[in-house]
């Protein structure tokens, strides 16, 4: 049902590990549908540090105004600006082109603490 390849917070965030100390992050397609029709995506600045849990961006939909949570410490050294001109990206496509920034992880292990795809639905069904 979630991706086998990512890593997921309970505060419906996702997590996939590239090369490297870099990890891309968006949220689930759970946490868009609930949600609904995304209209704004605020990015957080390439070059600002996160602590973990940290509320780094914001999605805002026609329901309501919800914050994106960094699941790692680090920096942020990309955003997708792809969500300026199209935020409805991260309703059609939450796992692949509405992902939200890439953060350069300051401490890898923090991602142990996070659920498999098993896991987060779990967490969903619980």
């Amino acid at each position: 049902m979630f991706p086998d390849d990512l890593h997921y917070s309970a505060k419906h965030e996702w997590v996939r590990v590239g090369s490297g100390p870099t990890a891309r992050v968006g949220i689930t397609d759970y946490a868009a549908e609930q949600l609904g029709d995304v209209v704004y995506v605020s990015l957080p600045q390439v070059g600002e540090e996160v602590a973990l849990d940290d509320a780094c961006a914001e999605v805002e939909s026609t329901k309501s105004v919800s914050d994106v949570y960094s699941p790692a410490s680090g920096v942020v050294t990309a955003v997708n600006e792809l969500l300026v001109s199209t935020p409805e990206t991260v309703n059609s496509d939450p796992y692949g082109d509405g992902w939200i920034f890439e953060i350069e992880l300051a401490d890898p292990e923090e991602l142990d603490d996070l659920m498999d795809s098993d896991e987060y639905g779990a967490h969903l069904a619980g």
